[in-house]
């Protein structure tokens, strides 16, 4: 049979093709895979969604999802368009024969390839950049939040006479707008451009002309279209001298338009737009001229205008009309940059006041200015920043427990009467747990429990704190409130609670107590859903399968105050330490919260993180927004956070504030107007500190309101090192009740030092009114020293405490017995002209994990008292003259030096004494300090005995 060309009569066989079971497979597991990946993204969302709807801010899940997908969708949308209509038209203006060249026949082979995927090749490249550009546009919901909603702040630049709200709110939105049309012409000229030449309307290399009509008409209208933006952003850029940052001699710069932008670039901007439109005119014009001639002229034209009118000129005049006489030429610009940034720091009513600070007590009454301590100050011997581990050693009952290394400042009611305290939570502590297990961690050990206080002016007699709120559960100051603290600062694991898995509650000598969860916060898992939701976004899966979760369990996380009230309020700039009060018998987190812009005009701008930063935020507290930088700042919301059910309140407290007002409108109904804050809340309010540091680092600055002295800097101030801490960091600001010249009562406020720039002695004490409930709230007010003054500063005044002859010796005594000394916060008092320092001086002694207030450190002039109680240092400061020596013992005087060989024996067997009853203190070994206290008193009668017979032989008397 003849061979039809059909090949082998037999079945065909398929090389190297899968088989249908391996294709089936290989499909199932794409599908698999692309519907877990779907599942990861679902979940994320899905979580998020729960959580928002657990704590009733739902809307601000919806709303910022909401802008977030509109803006995506629109400005995706529109780059998509503007970039795929202009690779279509340049498309359909292709000419129709391609010129006979080398350069066109290697681009028919691309032309060829792409022929037949040209829609899904302009598909793709449309959803890319639509992509890109969307998800760029989803990043500005804040942008567009503010200009939709931008409140008028009734207040004016000084130069364009344009409301602040344009510059705040208007501006960026406009300047967005500009960028992502800079960005749709380029991509879009790109495109064209390319199009034009793979089909032959662009030639590079072809004979005859570059270009055809219609590829000139539309590159051309797209250079005008690009031109024609540089315009606009000329004419923006006037308004953006106005927030421009910039610097200036001797100003550590500054923001707005200085000499050279009024009178140079100013200017230069207005020409420059004109230019420019211009030269979009000339452009736009090819499409009838069909020449570049002209539009190429004008775009260089623009070109050399940008380079000598806006760079050229603006140098000249500096150079030669400036710097010869920068300080007149800058003196009313430098006026308008203090006004208003004293006004966007809310520091243009501080009252500065000159003080004599003359500590000196001849000519006054010592007993008078004694008796006016106590009505001036409650001086603190309590530091927050140092008794934390005597809270651990006595009141952390458990070893899963723990409180914060830095404690909190607040007030409360004893007697009647209100004293400052000093307060922490007993917060749970995972470490610490013995059996370390899945089920232990997040099922079993879920809560703390208890606030421990302790007054803020006295110790106990061995120095330890003197506790008001103590034990396992808490008993005292407090009353019956709910102890149990499911959300707090250490509180960063999730747990879950309220199934068939019972809590550890707390232990006591009965046992250990059980305790199910009842609060309504977090989020249920009844829901199969909702567990596997959870065990990808936690990358847990036995939160899938487990048994101890069923019905009524529920998930508690982000559960720290500040994430919280981050998460609810993500246009809020969160402080950086959130403190406990008890109130209506709950535990309350209150988190001061702040309003920023960065866009306020001629207000100089300062990193939040820089300027809040001291020496306790080296790994005690957290540090505010670390990279944030603004101009304006006002401390617009108080918010709470319940240590039981994680309830977070916001309320508004700035009730002017228009950037607050403008996120209201954004957010409605998530702030509580100020009326809805409670009596007891208010009582626990107080003036918070990062907007305090911020202040007061302006205020180096700016308490200054003369330009002339401001340009010099002759009157600068810096915020002096912690003389207590070896890393140099600022020294932080300090709570306490005292009174300021001109008050008449004791008010609970924050305090600072400044000492001149490169000086070590005092410059100006500075104050605020921190107490919520008083009428003069958030009053500033500093009392500056004359500028020859010979007040100490605060690492003077430790450096003369630290080579103070009593001081040293004791120090040296405490080493030799291996205990370590920490000085407590540096309290700086005006009082009766003068300045008082009081610092607290704590042993931490060899054995021991906590430190004891042991003396107190009093200064005022040149004197200096170094004793056991505050009473008693204070009587020898302002008692008969020449008292400033230190007893080495219980309340006793130490005897002057002698050369007397009994008297030194006597003294050392003092010394030695004194380390041994230390030492059993420390240890609570009461017989041994009772023998060494016994032989203290026996060793300094010797050398009293002893003195007093040299005194006899020599006719004098002891001490002489």
């Amino acid at each position: 049979m003849p061979d039809r060309g059909g090949g082998p009569t037999g079945p065909r066989i398929r090389v190297g093709r899968p088989s249908r079971r391996i294709r089936t497979l290989l499909t199932t597991l794409g599908v698999l895979a692309v519907l877990a990946m779907l599942f990861v993204m679902f979940a994320g969302f899905w979580t998020d969604w729960l959580w928002y709807r657990s704590v009733d801010y739902s809307s601000v899940f919806t709303t910022t999802l909401g802008t977030k997908i509109g803006l995506f969708a629109v400005f995706g949308l529109l780059m998509a368009l503007a970039v795929g209509t202009n690779i279509w038209l340049a498309h359909r203006l292709r000419p129709p024969l391609a010129a006979m060249s080398m350069e066109q026949q290697s681009l028919d082979r691309y032309r060829m390839s792409i022929a037949p995927y040209k829609k899904w090749a302009l598909l793709a490249v449309t959803a890319l950049v639509g992509l890109v550009a969307g998800a760029s546009a989803a990043g500005q919901w804040r942008t567009w939040l503010q200009w939709v909603n931008g409140v008028s702040f009734h207040q004016k630049d000084p130069q364009f006479h344009k409301d602040i709200s344009f510059y705040t709110f208007d501006l960026p939105w406009y300047r967005f707008l500009l960028s992502f049309g800079f960005a749709a012409a380029v991509l879009s000229l790109i495109a064209a451009a390319l199009v034009h030449y793979l089909y032959g309307g662009l030639r590079l290399t072809s004979p005859g002309h570059r270009a055809t009509a219609a590829a000139t008409g539309h590159l051309s209208v797209l250079l005008g279209i690009f031109v024609g933006l540089k315009a606009v952003a000329y004419w923006l850029d006037r308004y953006g001298l106005a927030v421009k940052s910039s610097g200036l001699k001797s100003t550590d710069g500054w923001t707005g338009l200085r000499y050279v932008d009024a009178n140079a670039y100013l200017p230069a901007k207005t020409i420059l737009f004109i230019i420019a439109l211009i030269c979009a005119v000339l452009f736009f014009a090819t499409l009838w001229r069909r020449t570049w001639q002209l539009p190429v002229i004008g775009f260089g034209l623009m070109v050399l205008s940008a380079v000598l009118i806006g760079g050229l000129y603006p140098a000249i005049v500096q150079k030669f009309q400036v710097q010869p006489n920068e300080q007149a030429k800058e003196a009313p610009y430098i006026k308008k940059n203090i006004t208003a940034t004293r006004e966007a720091y809310g520091i243009g009513d501080a009252d500065v006041q000159n003080y004599k600070g003359n500590s000196d007590l001849t000519g006054k009454d010592p007993e008078k200015v004694r008796a006016a301590v106590s009505s001036t100050a409650s001086l603190r011997l309590l530091d927050p920043n140092l008794v934390s581990p005597a809270f651990q050693q006595e009141q952390q009952v458990k070893g899963y427990y723990q409180f914060p290394s830095t404690l909190d400042v607040d007030r409360y009611k004893a007697d009647g009467k209100e004293q400052d305290t000093v307060i922490g939570l007993r917060e749970l502590n995972l470490k610490g747990i013995p059996e370390r297990n899945w089920i232990n961690d997040h099922f079993k050990y879920t809560h703390g429990y208890g606030a421990i206080a302790a007054k803020g002016t006295t110790t106990d007699k061995a120095g330890a704190p003197d506790f008001t709120a103590k034990s396992l559960p808490t008993e005292g100051l407090f009353g019956p409130y709910e102890q149990r603290v499911y959300y707090g600062e250490k509180t960063t694991q999730y747990s879950i609670v309220g199934g068939p898995q019972e809590e550890l509650d707390y232990s006591s000598d009965k046992g250990e107590r059980s305790y199910s969860y009842k609060g309504k916060s977090g989020v249920s898992l009844s829901n199969p859903v909702n567990r596997a939701a959870y065990a990808v976004a936690f990358g847990e899966p036995q939160i899938l399968y487990s048994g101890a979760i069923g019905e009524g369990s529920r998930i508690l996380y982000n559960r720290t105050p500040k994430e919280r009230v981050e998460a609810v309020a993500p246009w809020l700039t969160i402080d950086g330490d959130a403190y406990p009060a008890v109130i209506e018998g709950r535990i309350q987190w209150i988190v001061d919260a702040y309003t920023t812009t960065n866009g306020y005009p001629y207000a100089s701008r300062t990193t939040l993180g820089d300027t809040t930063a001291d020496s306790l935020t080296t790994g005690q507290r957290a540090v505010v927004a670390q990279q944030n930088q603004v101009n304006y700042i006002r401390n617009s919301v108080k918010a709470t956070v319940d240590a039981y059910d994680g309830t977070v309140k916001l309320y508004q407290w700035d009730t002017k504030d228009p950037v607050l007002k403008t996120w209201m409108k954004a957010f409605p109904g998530t702030v509580k107007a100020k009326s809805a804050i409670s009596s007891d809340l208010m009582d626990h309010l107080r003036y918070p500190q990062d907007l305090f540091k911020v202040q007061r680092e302006l205020l180096s600055r700016y308490h200054v309101t003369d330009s002339e002295t401001f340009y010099t800097g002759s009157e600068r101030w810096e915020v002096p090192d912690d003389p207590t801490n070896t890393k140099g960091n600022a020294v932080p600001p300090y709570y306490l009740s005292m009174k300021m010249p001109r008050q008449e009562k004791q008010t609970f406020s924050l305090t600072t030092t400044f000492t001149p720039k490169n000086r070590t002695n005092l410059g100006a004490f500075m104050a605020v009114d921190a107490d919520a409930k008083s009428p003069d709230y958030g009053k500033i007010r500093i009392l500056k020293l004359p500028s020859e003054t010979s007040v100490w500063g605060p690492r003077l005044a430790q450096g003369k405490f630290n080579s103070h002859t009593p001081v040293a010796d004791q120090i040296n005594i405490w080493k030799k017995g291996d205990s370590e000394v920490e000085y407590g916060n540096l309290l700086t008092v005006p009082l009766d002209g003068g300045l008082l320092y009081v610092e607290p001086v704590y042993l931490r002694g060899a054995g021991s994990n906590y430190p004891l207030l042991k003396k107190v450190l009093v200064n005022y002039g040149e004197k200096i008292a170094f004793r056991d109680t505050l009473d008693e240092a204070l009587d020898e400061i302002f008692g008969s003259k020449g008292e400033t020596t230190q007893p080495p013992g219980e309340g006793t005087q130490k005897p002057a030096p002698t050369q007397d060989p009994t008297v030194k024996q006597a003294l050392k067997d003092a010394q030695d004494a004194f380390a041994a009853s230390q030492k059993a203190l420390e240890s609570k070994n009461w017989a041994e300090y009772g023998k060494a206290q016994d032989a203290l008193k026996d060793a300094l009668d010797r050398a009293a005995k002893a003195e007093a017979k040299a005194a006899e032989k020599s006719g004098g008397k002891p001490g002489s």
